[in-house]
C-alpha cells in the first residue's frame, strides 16, 4: 500500500481550493431586512444590502426588495433595476457629503429604480441620486429627501442619456430638487428629460434647474407634465445657458410653479429657452423673468396672477 504524505495531502486540498468555483451571478437577485451578505442573493438565501446584490447580479439584470428595511448606499456600474412594488420602504440613508445612489454605467445600458426611499440623516448629507454615465435612468414612485450640504435631490451630470422621472417627491433638501448639468467640456450634449407627475417641494434653492452651462455645444432637452415646484428657496423651474454652451430648452405642460420665494420660471442667458403652455403660476415672488436674453414663450393659456410682482416684460408668443 502506498502511504500519502500530509504535505502531499495539504497540496492536493490547497488545488482543490483554487479551483472551487465562485458564486455564479443572477439574472435576478433578492434583498431582504433578514438576509445577509455572506448570501448568494438568490429568492431563498436574500443579500442584506443593495450593493452585494448588485454584485451578484448580471447586467441587465433585476433586483427584487421583499421586505421593508434600509439597504445601503449603492455604485450602479452596469444596466440594472431596483425593484420595490409595494412591501414597505426599501430606504438608504445619507450622509458625509456621500450619494444614496451613484450611476457610473456604460453608455449603452439602462438603470431603473423603483420604490426607493433616500433620506440625508445630516452631517453633510450630499445627493440623493448622482449620475455620471449610463444610457438611461428611470425613477419611479421614489422619495428623495432632507439633504444637505451639496443638497440635491437628483444630479444628472452625464453628458448624454435620458433621464425619466415619474410619481416621485422631492422635498426638504438644501439646494436643487433636480439638477440637470451635463458636464463634457470639448464634448456636445445631448440629453433629453421627461418629469411627469413629480412633486418638488420645499427645496433651498430651485425646484428643477436644467443647466447647459457646462457643456460646449449640444443640447439639452427637458419636458415637464403635469408636476408641481412650491416652496422652493428660490424659483420653481429653471433654464440656464449661455452662449457656445449647450441649448438648454425647457417646455412645461400643465404644472404649476406656486409660492416660490422669487420667479415661479425662469430663462436665464442666451442659449435658454422655457415653453410654458397650460401651467398656473401663482403666489411666487415674481412670477417669471426672462434675464440675459433668455426666451420664455407662452402659449397664452396660462394663469399667472397674485404673484409679489406679477412678471417682467411678456413672453414671446410661440410658434405653433
Amino acid at each position: 500500500m502506498t502511504k500519502i504524505s500530509s504535505l502531499a495531502v495539504a497540496i492536493l486540498l490547497g488545488l482543490c481550493l483554487l479551483v472551487a468555483p465562485a458564486q455564479a451571478q443572477l439574472a435576478r437577485t433578492f434583498v431582504s431586512s433578514l438576509g445577509n451578505d455572506a448570501n448568494d442573493c438568490g429568492r431563498l438565501t436574500p443579500c442584506r444590502t443593495f450593493q452585494r446584490a448588485h454584485d451578484q447580479t448580471l447586467a441587465l439584470g433585476e433586483i427584487t426588495v421583499l421586505d421593508p428595511g434600509g439597504y445601503g448606499a449603492v455604485t450602479i456600474t452596469k444596466g440594472i433595476s431596483i425593484i420595490n412594488d409595494g412591501v414597505g420602504e426599501a430606504g438608504v440613508l445619507v450622509s458625509g457629503g456621500l450619494a444614496g445612489i451613484t450611476i457610473n454605467a456604460p453608455a449603452t445600458h439602462a438603470v431603473t429604480l423603483r420604490g426607493v426611499t433616500i433620506k440625508g440623516i445630516g452631517f453633510g448629507g450630499g445627493r440623493g441620486i448622482l449620475f455620471n454615465s449610463g444610457g438611461a435612468l428611470t425613477v419611479e414612485n421614489c422619495t428623495i429627501r432632507n439633504l444637505d450640504g451639496i443638497g440635491e435631490g437628483i444630479t444628472f451630470l452625464g453628458a448624454t442619456g435620458v433621464l425619466t422621472v415619474t410619481s416621485t417627491t422631492i422635498t426638504d433638501n438644501s439646494q436643487t430638487g433636480i439638477n440637470i448639468l451635463p458636464i463634457g467640456p470639448g464634448t456636445p450634449a445631448k440629453v433629453t428629460a421627461v418629469i411627469d407627475h413629480v412633486g418638488l417641494y420645499n427645496n433651498g434653492t430651485i425646484g428643477l434647474d436644467v443647466n447647459g452651462g457646462s457643456a460646449d455645444g449640444g443640447k439639452v432637452n427637458v419636458t415637464v407634465v403635469d408636476s408641481v415646484a412650491a416652496k422652493n428657496g428660490f424659483g420653481g423651474f429653471e433654464a440656464v445657458s449661455a452662449s457656445g454652451k449647450a441649448i438648454a430648452t425647457l417646455s412645461l405642460f400643465r404644472s404649476v410653479a406656486n409660492s416660490n420665494a422669487s420667479p415661479g420660471i425662469r430663462s436665464l442667458g442666451t442659449n435658454s429657452a422655457i415653453v410654458v403652455s397650460a401651467s398656473i403660476i401663482q403666489f411666487n415672488g415674481q412670477g417669471w423673468q426672462a434675464t440675459g436674453f433668455g426666451q420664455i414663450f407662452s402659449y397664452g393659456d396660462n394663469v399667472v396672477s397674485l404673484n409679489d410682482t406679477e412678471q417682467g416684460p411678456m413672453p414671446l408668443a410661440s410658434k405653433q
